[in-house]
């Protein structure tokens, strides 16, 4: 066999890079060029102990390729195979294997390094002020520090672990990088104990100041559990938690000895009131928020903008609210690159019943994410808190009747990217039984089916029953839902024939249920009488088997009852149909209201009515309904009294909503005008808002997919700009020496006809050179290669561009992407393991191509006032 540069450059991956770069126990302070962009990436994770020997294998290999060929071909196999153990004369020679390397994706540094953040950070505009000073002598390594405790404050936990590892990155003796990597996981004990153990190997290198804050934190998360919390996670008679009351009760301790020995500590004295504020959830209740609050005052008295403006808000959230108007006013303003802190001023303002502030604030929020996810190219339900905050914007849309509003972004959050891992629609678990994963999928398909209910917009609910944003489904709960909004709305026009065409449907799963049942308790019964249990905990097996089919049933059983009142009440049944609807507990009482008020009992319907109204405050289309009941029970001053009420809040309305509608001759009847509706005004206690544009694009829009041209085997050129007008999954693999690579590929092999009869093309960009494509084609599973082209990237080029790459590490990481005719990447996955779930994205990229997309520009990236100009304008508490 001939053997040249290419022999070398087409062994796996993990062997070149172990040439390149060493297994990593500590990382090296890089030396950065003029444009601020890391020198030698190779060397940037270089053990200092290994240096040494690491140079030599450079050396000798750099010497070796400026040979020339004949010299090539004698000494470079000499030397690999005196290096790896291989066999490099033989055209079949394998590398052998070698426990100790790890499988290609994944991180040298350790478990906890796989998951998180791959990707180098950068200095966000939008981020609060912090000063907390650390061991570095290096002034960037500070300000990507101060960078992640800002995003602490802001629970962007993800965001604050990147930051935290670009610290690590440029300065590797710095061991608060590690604290804040565990700090950034405090939802994740496994990856935090990891982080802290690393940070208190390098302790040493710190001050004591910041030892105080690693040691509080190592014994926060103990290498072993306590005796105290083993025991109550034995113990059935108390809380899982409250074994831990000891641990977290020493953690504030731990805290308070920081401020206690640097009381000008303003960060620690925010971390304290979290903590505080933390603990109330695990019985240990705060007996004073006004003294917790004390600490809040003092941080404020500093700095008025200070992150712990989040604190407050969640502080006296469900206590009194009202506390915290001044810190709702100023959280956002004071961090508006981070997304959560618009969000949280929305329960203050919710709570407060002022759901014009508290919608604003969520949008402000949802627009900030939607710059972030366009820019750095990140899907919607990789966002922490991003469904949960387009879900509650839904409904305060709702409820100041900005109707359309509401129904677009509910449509918008069902098509937005769905993966398996944290957005699918739902999933089964062990037992069969779906399971909702409350991303932006279930969350949008439920505010849409709330909204048009609530507004009467029965043609619409119909129609979009039968599209992809309210189809049928395999999902027992939504099926339910489904048919039980269906028939409603039918009913409701007076389509009585397909009204009552849902209830056979509705039956056929409330038998299936039934059977399923009495499968369910007989196979409970054999398998306790087989694992020999007492006749009583075998008669418990089968009462919690019956308890929970019969849990699944009561929802069409529910359903049922609705819609045979209603078609009772069609045919003039009254009596019967209220006793079917007193048997629905789930009905809303303004609809309740309605029904009453067709069954001929007026005086319950203007009860109901009133009830609706005095426990949903300042909702505006209770309002209207009630304002309706009044004027038709004759009941005008108390009718113009609740118009008026509507009114004073009717600035966001749509009043061509139905329910709207209703009340045109009572305004007329008041000599009002027949567009009824008085402007709005921001309050004074709301704070100075920027524009919502200039925080970003009010809908999520895919981003463009960077451009690439690259050689298959054959040495031709194959470019993504060829795919224009047809869709093309890009799969970046990792070489032919990596077998789960392999297995992907082999994975998508046999489904490439069922991705081409839908119109998708396939393509894998490889990190072998054009020479070592060949060795992945010899590893299909039929050994003819693969129905797709294979393209080298043995430079990474495109890897980078797609941040298929882990720039800490400085490797190449697994990356799977769905790029639209237009250019746009609609769907992606990037990991340390490949993506192989070929049914789910061919179904995900069908649905996700059959939706129009319409591209909106962000605006200037947090064009709001400068933080200085803001500080020099408000005062503190």
């Amino acid at each position: 066999m001939k053997t040249s540069v290419a022999t070398f450059l087409s062994l796996p991956m993990n062997l070149r890079g172990w040439i390149g770069v060493p297994p990593v126990q500590h990382l090296r302070t890089p030396r950065l060029d003029e444009t601020g962009e890391t020198r030698c990436p190779a060397r940037f994770m270089v053990p200092m102990r290994a240096r040494g020997e690491w140079r030599l294998r450079r050396r000798f290999v750099r010497d070796a390729l400026c040979c020339q060929q004949t010299a090539m071909n004698i000494l470079l196999p000499l030397f690999l195979s005196a290096l790896f153990g291989l066999s490099l004369w033989a055209d079949d020679a394998a590398p052998a294997k070698d426990a100790s390397v790890l499988p290609a994706g994944h991180s040298s540094h350790g478990e906890a390094f796989n998951e998180g953040p791959r990707q180098k950070a950068y200095l966000m505009e939008g981020m609060p002020k912090i000063d907390f000073p650390v061991t570095t002598q290096l002034l960037e390594a500070q300000q990507f520090f101060n960078q992640g405790i800002g995003q602490l404050h802001g629970f962007w936990h993800f965001e604050a672990e990147r930051s935290f590892r670009q610290v690590a990155a440029l300065d590797t003796n710095c061991a608060m990088a590690y604290w804040g990597m565990a700090m950034a996981n405090v939802n994740n004990e496994k990856r935090a104990k990891e982080f802290v153990q690393k940070a208190v190997a390098l302790k040493d290198k710190a001050s004591h100041r910041e030892r105080m804050w690693i040691e509080s934190l190592s014994s926060f998360y103990p290498s072993e559990p306590s005796k105290e919390a083993t025991n109550s996670t034995a113990s059935s008679n108390r809380p899982a938690n409250r074994g831990n009351q000891s641990r977290h009760r020493e953690y504030v301790r731990a805290i308070e000895n920081i401020v206690d020995r640097h009381p000008d500590d303003i960060e620690a004295k925010t971390f304290l009131l979290f903590k505080v504020w933390d603990n109330n959830g695990k019985d240990l209740r705060i007996s004073s928020h006004l003294a917790v609050d004390a600490l809040s005052r003092e941080v404020l008295a500093k700095d008025p903008l200070h992150p712990i403006h989040h604190a407050r808000i969640h502080l006296w959230n469900d206590e009194k609210d009202s506390r915290a108007i001044n810190s709702a006013a100023r959280c956002g303003q004071g961090s508006p690159g981070i997304a959560h802190m618009w969000h949280m001023p929305g329960h203050t303002f919710s709570k407060l019943h002022r759901y014009a502030d508290a919608a604003w604030q969520q949008e402000a929020s949802a627009r900030v994410d939607h710059a972030h996810m366009i820019r750095d190219r990140v899907l919607p339900d990789q966002i922490h808190n991003y469904a949960h905050n387009n879900q509650w914007l839904v409904e305060d849309l709702e409820y100041i009747g900005r109707v359309r509003d509401a129904i677009d972004l509910a449509k918008n959050l069902i098509e937005l990217p769905r993966h398996p891992k944290f957005n699918t629609f739902a999933r089964t678990n062990s037992s069969g039984v779906y399971e909702k994963t409350g991303g932006s999928s279930s969350f949008g398909r439920s505010r849409l089916f709330e909204t048009l209910i609530r507004y009467e917009l029965w043609d619409e609910l119909i129609a979009l029953c039968h599209t992809v944003y309210l189809e049928p489904t395999e999902i027992l709960e939504e099926q339910i839902k489904r048919l039980r909004s269906l028939g409603l709305a039918h009913f409701s026009k007076g389509d009585v024939e397909n009204g009552e065409r849902q209830i056979p449907e509705l039956e056929a799963l409330l038998k299936k249920q039934r059977e399923a049942r009495h499968a369910g308790i007989d196979e409970a019964e054999a398998k306790a009488r087989k694992e020999k249990l007492s006749e009583d905990k075998v008669a418990k097996a089968m009462t919690d088997a019956l308890q929970t089919h019969s849990t699944r049933m009561k929802p069409i059983e529910t359903a049922l009852t609705e819609l045979r009142g209603h078609g009772e009440l069609a045919k003039g049944s009254n009596g019967l149909a209220r006793g079917y609807f007193d048997d629905v507990k789930d009905l809303p009482k303004e609809r309740l209201a309605i029904l009453h008020w067709r069954m001929g009992d007026k005086e319950k319907a203007e009860r109901l009515a009133r009830e609706a109204v005095e426990a949903g405050t300042n909702q505006v289309q209770l309002l209207a309904n009630y304002t309706d009941i009044l004027w038709r029970a004759d009941k005008k001053r108390e009718a113009q009294e609740a118009f008026e009420k509507l009114r004073a809040i009717s600035g966001y309305l749509e009043i061509g909503m139905p329910v709207f509608q209703r009340l045109k001759p009572i305004a007329a009847a008041l000599n009002w005008p027949e567009d009824w509706r008085l402007s709005s005004s921001i309050a004074e206690d709301a704070g100075d808002r920027p524009s919502l544009d200039s925080l970003g694009p009010f809908r999520w829009h895919p981003s463009p997919a960077p451009n690439w041209s690259l050689p298959d085997s054959e040495g031709k050129q194959i470019a993504l700009k060829q795919y224009h007008g047809r869709p093309v999954i890009v799969i970046f693999y990792l070489g032919f020496g990596c077998p789960h690579c392999i297995e992907q590929l082999n994975a998508f092999a046999p489904m490439a006809n069922d991705f081409r009869d839908a119109g998708i093309s396939l393509v894998a960009v490889s990190t072998d050179t054009v020479e070592g494509l060949s060795q992945t084609l010899a590893k299909s599973k039929d050994g003819a290669g693969f129905p797709f082209p294979l393209v080298s990237d043995h430079e990474l080029t495109a890897f980078k561009a797609y941040r298929a790459f882990d720039d800490f590490e400085n490797m190449p990481l697994h990356g799977t992407f769905l790029i639209d005719g237009e250019g746009l990447v609609r769907w992606q996955d990037i990991s340390y393991e490949p993506f192989k779930e070929t049914i789910f994205l061919l179904g995900e990229s069908k649905r996700l191509l059959n939706q129009a997309i319409k591209v909106q520009l962000a605006g200037p990236r947090n064009n709001q006032p400068a933080r200085e100009e803001l500080s020099q304008n408000r005062s503190g508490l």
